[in-house]
Order: structure tokens, then sequence, then C-alpha cells
């Protein structure tokens, strides 16, 4: 038996196998490129360790892609078999229920982890990350409420655990206490891609665009070592140009990237969930406001088509119908919503979001892809309540929000407009009239 990072029991065959296994923690903590390989050397010391498995099918999962989904299931069959400690038998009841669709489930054990172990970094940035793809902010600050009076700057994740405060407090609507946390473990380590976003997310629900622009850019070299999460980042910069009408800025942080094909990293994970939806929502927001995006529809609608029937990732279904409806593909797109409507058939976690919010946010991007705007506020309108479970944080959900009050103001309706536009102004201390992406909508609509 050794111990991990955090003095926690592990069980592993050597004290070598203690170390990688803190290195593959560490790497996914911080959202580093190189997190694979540290799973793959950690592996390599130890296959047969309880957390080899858990590990393995915890990163499939986090994919949110079903060709990962057999790998993930194989694995948590494993670590169901491995046995181990209490804790590491509760982690692979954990992730078995993750891919069985029970993500209720896995988030009820990861809290029951964490009330024994609060300082289980594992449980703790799982639990952070599903809650967070479920739209449970709430349920996202309470775990760091929870933790907070076992954490502290002697632990070696105190960073990581930091940017997950600050995320998760600005999604709640808490921004000072998240500026705080968010910029402290900045300090800290100024690599932590994590707290760097979570502090951009305060700057964007706040409206401070220009600090935004100049926080991100003064931070960018330090993100050669991430993973795709520096395409989100990009992607934030862009929204903050965006605000400031700069589209030429926003064209060129698209091109040379957060949608940089060019790059490796992007080459390796061309579909991945997170940067299509950067991808999808800014030509979007582009399109609506009369700019030119050329033919960079394209590639992603290829990539939508090659990706119909994989419904794992909620969120990002709408963005690839708008990604097929924005070229003219609506047979595809069709086939595409037929798929959501069988996966909604389940009665697993993300089966429920599919048919209460999921079906209809496809069914809207189609109906506006068509010019059919009455429909698309029809289809949509039942959801609005409920969109946040598909997932994505506000600055994200807002181009859903955006679809419906551009497809209201096209088909004349004036009262599903000015719901909108309340909704909107209910939940950023920024007025509609103050934000690109709502301001031509606001000044027609009294609300």
């Amino acid at each position: 038996m050794h111990t991990d990072a955090h003095g926690l029991p592990v069980t592993l065959a050597s004290a070598e196998a203690a170390c990688a296994f803190d290195a593959a923690i560490a790497a996914y903590m911080a959202y580093r490129q190189d997190t694979p390989a540290k799973l793959k050397a950690f592996l390599a010391l130890d296959p047969g360790a309880p957390f080899a498995a858990i590990l393995r099918g915890s990163f499939a999962m986090l994919t949110y892609n079903a060709g990962a989904l057999p790998s993930a299931r194989k694995s948590a069959a494993l670590a169901l078999a491995a046995g181990g400690t209490p804790r590491e038998r509760a982690h692979a009841a954990a992730l078995d229920a993750w891919t069985r669709d029970d993500s209720d489930q896995a988030l009820a054990i990861w809290e029951l982890i964490l009330a024994e172990h609060p300082t289980d970094a594992l449980a703790f940035r799982l639990h952070h990350f599903v809650a967070f793809w479920l739209g449970r902010g709430p349920q996202m600050a309470a775990a760091v409420e929870r933790t907070a009076p076992h954490w502290g700057s002697d632990l070696a994740h105190w960073p990581s655990w930091l940017a997950c405060r600050c995320f998760a407090f600005e999604e709640v609507g808490r921004y000072a206490e998240a500026e705080t946390a968010g910029r402290q473990a900045v300090d800290l380590v100024p690599t932590d891609v994590w707290a760097a976003h979570g502090v951009a997310h305060v700057l964007e629900m706040q409206g401070r665009r220009s600090e935004g622009i100049t926080w991100l850019a003064a931070l960018e070299p330090n993100w050669e070592q991430a993973n795709s999460i520096r395409h989100h980042l990009l992607w934030h910069r862009a929204l903050f140009h965006f605000e400031h009408g700069d589209t030429a800025q926003v064209l060129g942080l698209y091109d040379r990237g957060f949608r940089d094909l060019a790059s490796p990293l992007t080459e390796a994970l061309p579909d991945m969930f997170v940067d299509v939806q950067n991808a999808a929502s800014m030509l979007f927001r582009l399109g609506l406001q009369g700019v030119d995006v050329g033919n960079r529809w394209v590639e992603l609608a290829d990539k939508a088509e090659a990706r119909i029937g994989d419904t794992q990732s909620a969120f990002t279904l709408p963005h690839w119908v708008m990604a097929l409806g924005a070229t003219g593909r609506f047979q595809q797109a069709s086939r595409l919503l037929d798929a959501v409507a069988e996966g909604a058939q389940g009665t697993g976690t993300n089966a429920r979001i599919l048919a209460r919010s999921g079906l209809p946010a496809c069914r809207a991007a189609l109906h506006h892809a068509r010019g059919e705007h009455a429909e698309a506020v029809a289809a949509m309108r039942p959801a609005l309540s409920t969109m946040g479970e598909l997932g994505g944080s506000h600055a994200q959900q807002s181009v859903l929000e955006l679809l419906f009050l551009d497809s209201a103001m096209k088909a004349g309706m004036a009262a599903e407009a000015r719901a909108l536009l309340e909704r909107a102004a209910g939940r950023c201390p920024v007025p509609p009239e103050r934000r690109a992406i709502y301001r031509h909508h606001a000044g027609q609509v009294a609300y």
C-alpha cells in the first residue's frame, strides 16, 4: 500500500508506480497535452492497479465521444473486479454508473467519496467536470464549499482547487469571490489554464472586455503545454473582440487560434466537443452580424455528418445542426435529429436531457437554418427554462438564446423576444443593449 500526493492510501505495486500515478493526476488537473503519455507511463508500471482501470475509463469518458464508450465500459468492469480500498471501489462504482448514463449516481458517489476524503483530487475534479456538463453550477459550488475547510496551500493540487472554486462561483454569480480565487491560483501557477479561464468568465459576465483581452493576451505564452483548453481560452478572447466589433480580430483568432487546423494539437482532436462548440457558436454569431465567414462552416459540417448518431455531448448537438444547416445539408441534419430522438428514448441522465432540452434545441437550430423562424420559436420555447442542463457556461449557452431571439424577431414575435431579453437581463449584470449579441434586437423591443 502506498499513498498519493495528498496522503491518501492507493493500492499500487511500487513507489515508482505511485509517482507515476501522481504525475498522471497532476497532468489531468493541469489540462496538459502530455496527460495521455503520463497515463500510459502509469499503466505500464502497474496495469492491474484499481486506479489504472479507473483512470483509463475516466479519461475515455471525458471525451464525450461514443467511440470511446466500449473502452470506458471495459475499464469500468476491470475496475469493479480489481477491488482495492473502499475509496477505490467507490471510484470504480462511480465510473461504472457514468458509463451506464447514470451521471446522477456518479455524482452522488463522488460526493460520498469527498465526504470521507475531501482532499481526493480525482473525485473532486471529475465531480466538477460532470456537474458542469449537466449545467449544475450550484452543485459545483456546493462541492467547493463542503471541501473548503480541508484544502490549503500545503496540498499539491491547491491551485487547481482554487481554479475550480473560481469557475464554480462564477457560474452561480459570486463574481468577486470567483475572481479572487482565480487570480490567486494564477499568481501561484501562471500556467493554470482553468484559473485563467474562470477569471475570463468573470470578466465576460461583467462586461470588462478590454480587461479580458489584456488578461488572456498576457497569459497566452504560458499555455504551450496545455491541451485543447487553450483553444477555448482563445475563443474567450475572440468573444471580447466580438463585443468590441472587431470582427477581423475574431476571424484571425478563429483561423490561427481556436480553429487552427494546421496545428498538430487540432489535427489530433479535430472534432473534440469543446472545439466544435467554440467554432460553430462563433460562426453563428458572426453570421447574424452579417459577417461573411467564407467556407469555414464546411469542415465543421463534414465532421458533423461523420458524427451522426453520437449523442454523448448534448450541448454539442445543436452546434452540429448549425453547421449542417449553414451548408444546406438539411437531409443530414434531419438524420441527426432522428438520432437525437432515438437517444432520448432511454432512461439515463443524458437521455432525459436529450428529450427535455436537446431535441428542442436541435429542432430550433434546423428551423432557423431553413428560415422557419416561427417554427424555431415554437420548438425551443418549451425548453427555455431547462436549456442549462445541456451543459456549457452562461457564455456558451448565450448562442442558443441568440438563436431564439433572432428567430422571434424575424417571425415578428415581439412578446417572445421580450421574454428572452428579460431572461438575459436577469442573469447577467450587463444589460442586453450593452452586449453585441443582443444589442440590435434590444434596441427594437422594449423589455
